[in-house]
């Protein structure tokens, strides 16, 4: 076990940070990403709500429970609900990981996603559209 457990709360932040880089593969994908973009939207609501409640560690499983049977459409909310939880134990379990969370989840896809968006926003502001990088 880490040397102080995360809080739910804590964790839901740090993996925030970590889901640029998977946005950033999933920019870079030449197939259609559609799904992918909507799997991790629901992610990214869940870990935001997580980061916002921050609820007990003995009740995260609960509120994940909660999340998924109050959803609409509870079956792709629940797999996300699983994937969280089974992240969250293991971050709790291997010090390792938590210390990649805590370092700020370093990626070189998530320096390549941060890159990108840089370059995005500056050409915005000069009222030009970038040329699109398909390498």
């Amino acid at each position: 076990m880490s040397e102080e457990r995360l809080r739910p709360g804590e964790f839901a932040q740090l993996m925030l940070n970590a889901l640029r880089a998977a946005e950033g593969r999933r920019r870079r994908r030449k197939r259609d990403t559609t799904p992918d973009a909507i799997g991790l939207s629901i992610k990214h609501a869940l870990l935001h709500q997580a980061a916002v409640e921050d609820p007990p560690p003995d009740a995260f499983e609960a509120w994940l429970l909660g999340k998924a049977l109050a959803a609409e459409a509870s079956g792709p909310v629940r797999a996300l609900c699983t994937e969280i939880l089974d992240e969250y134990r293991f971050a709790c379990r291997d010090p390792a990981f938590a210390r990649w969370l805590r370092a700020g989840a370093v990626s070189a896809d998530a320096e390549a996603a941060e890159e990108e968006g840089a370059r995005w926003r500056a050409a915005n502001r000069l009222g030009i559209t970038p040329p699109l990088d398909l390498n």
